[in-house]
This record gives C-alpha cells, sequence and structure tokens, in this order.
C-alpha cells in the first residue's frame, strides 16, 4: 500500500538512500533539507527527478518546521509516516565540548525531532492514525568514547519514543526507533568538534585518540562491505510495510558485531518495560489501538 511520507535530513547519507528506496516501491515521498535553492539544490533536483517532493526544513527553527510541515501535508494531500532522520555526530574529549557544542547537537538531534513531531501529530491525531519513525543509532542504547554529546542525544532519543509510543498508542499512531551502527556515508565527514582546544595539553598524547580511533573504525568499515548504508533504507522500507500494530519497537541494523549484542538488551529491556506497565495496570498503553 502506497503512504505519504515526511522524511527529513533527505538530502543525503541514509536519508537520501532512504527517499530513493521508498520510491521504488511506490510511496510518495516528501523529503526535507536545508538550502533547498542553495547548497543542497543539486541533490534537491536529483530527489525530485526521481518522484520525491522537496521542502525546505530548518529541524532547529520552530518557524521553518512549522512551514515545512504545513507544505507537506498540502503537497501529500496528508501525512502517513513521519522519518525522523536529520542528525548530527560528534567527535571528540566529552571534556573539551563547551555548552554551545552540546546545545548544537541536541537543537538537531533532540529538539528538531520533538518540533517536527508536534508539527505533524495534531494532523495524526485527527486521522486516528500515524507512524513516527525515530532514526536513532546503537550509540543510543550503550556509549563508546569520545562520542559523548552524540550519545546523550540518542539516548535522549530513545527516551522521547519510549514515551510517544506509550502516550500516543491510543490514538492509533504508533512509534518505533532505528538503530543503525556506523556506516560509511557523508555522516562522519560532518562531525561537531570540540570548540574548547585549551584543555588538550591536560590530556597529553590521549587528546589524539579520538582521531586514532576514527581513523581505525573508518579502516574497519573499508573492509566490511556487508555494512551497507543502503541497510538501513531497507530496514526502515520494511518496517513500513509493516502492518500497523506488528512492527518491533526497536530494528537494530548492523554487520559489525555490535548489533548482535544490543538485540538481546533491546529484547530484555522490552520484558521489563511490558511487565512494569502490567504491574501499574498500563500494559494497554503499549499496544496500538486500531
Amino acid at each position: 500500500m502506497s503512504e505519504k511520507i515526511l522524511i527529513t535530513g533527505a538530502g543525503g547519507g541514509f536519508g537520501k538512500l532512504t527517499t530513493l528506496a521508498l520510491l521504488e516501491k511506490g510511496h510518495m515521498i516528501v523529503g526535507s533539507m536545508r538550502g533547498v535553492e542553495g547548497k543542497n539544490k543539486a541533490v534537491a533536483e536529483e530527489l525530485r527527478s526521481a518522484g520525491a517532493h522537496i521542502v525546505e526544513m530548518d529541524v532547529t527553527n520552530e518557524g521553518s518546521v512549522a512551514r515545512g510541515v504545513v507544505d507537506a501535508i498540502k503537497t501529500a494531500d496528508g501525512l502517513d509516516v513521519v522519518i525522523n532522520n536529520a542528525g548530527v555526530g560528534v567527535l571528540g574529549l566529552q571534556e573539551t565540548f563547551t555548552t554551545e557544542d552540546w546545545k548544537k547537537v541536541f537543537e538537531v538531534n533532540v529538539f528538531g525531532v520533538q518540533r517536527v513531531n508536534r508539527a505533524v501529530l495534531p494532523h495524526m491525531r485527527k486521522r486516528k492514525s500515524g507512524l513516527l519513525i525515530f532514526v536513532s543509532s546503537l550509540l543510543g542504547r550503550m556509549t563508546i568514547p569520545f562520542y559523548g554529546p552524540y550519545n546523550a542525544s540518542k539516548w535522549a532519543l530513545e527516551a522521547m519514543a519510549e514515551n510517544y509510543r506509550a502516550e500516543l498508542s491510543q490514538f492509533g499512531i504508533e512509534s518505533c526507533v532505528v538503530e543503525p551502527g556506523g556506516f560509511p556515508t557523508e555522516f562522519r565527514f560532518n562531525l561537531v568538534k570540540p570548540s574548547d582546544a585549551t584543555r588538550d595539553s591536560e590530556y597529553g598524547d590521549f587528546s589524539k585518540a579520538p582521531t586514532e580511533m576514527f581513523t581505525n573504525f573508518d579502516k574497519a568499515l573499508e573492509e566490511n562491505p556487508a555494512q551497507d548504508p543502503l541497510n538501513v533504507a531497507i530496514a526502515i522500507s520494511e518496517l513500513i510495510d509493516t502492518p500497523a500494530g506488528q512492527r518491533r519497537f526497536r530494528t537494530v541494523v548492523d554487520k559489525m558485531g555490535m548489533g548482535d549484542l544490543i538485540n538481546p538488551y533491546n529484547d530484555q529491556l522490552e520484558q521489563i518495560t511490558s511487565g512494569v506497565y502490567g504491574a501499574l495496570g498500563q500494559e494497554h498503553m503499549l499496544k496500538l489501538k486500531g
């Protein structure tokens, strides 16, 4: 069945691949990005040529999000699915990220998602149906050094998704999380770096560790062709094609070994969540009302 879908951050990485994969399935896609007539003009035109509708949207700006969502709903004549894909990564010693650095990351990865959801949810509640997909990360389930603000933002995103799952289920709106591992996309070349280098000397040679780890991981990606970013697009597409109420809440996408360890963790948390909700007499909030 063809769905009307809005995807944020459609200009590159998972966003572009997912847009193209969903178009191939016959879905109506509205892709959002910044600089539609500027820095992203070429990719916007490419996606339009493939059949997507493109809207200007900066998820860090309240007015831009409001206008973008209105345009998307008008263009598609409604929305069935929102894929919160826009995001930004980091690399550096956690202490050397300033408060402003942290705000920059959270503005996109957390507050940006909330802006988009708040703009679209009145429309979905009125329709009594909808699907919110949150593109998180395996680093929203565990931490790895040198990704501090990113780790924290994805953990916050996971909590946001958990709450939306419970609070929206009785309105027929489903929430799902996709958790990719590290993939060879341009995402890794647009990382937020710490603004305060004055403390590097206090860390000595260890201050070089973030760059060294990044280089080693990049090499590991090159040596593992199975870690194809198209896998993420396929996982999102399959999630959308799964009937409402039958979708997994969390979907791990990884071929580097980390995902195999996270899956049991997710399964255990699902059991804990079900048990706690049952003890509180709220188990119905984990089931989508059809």
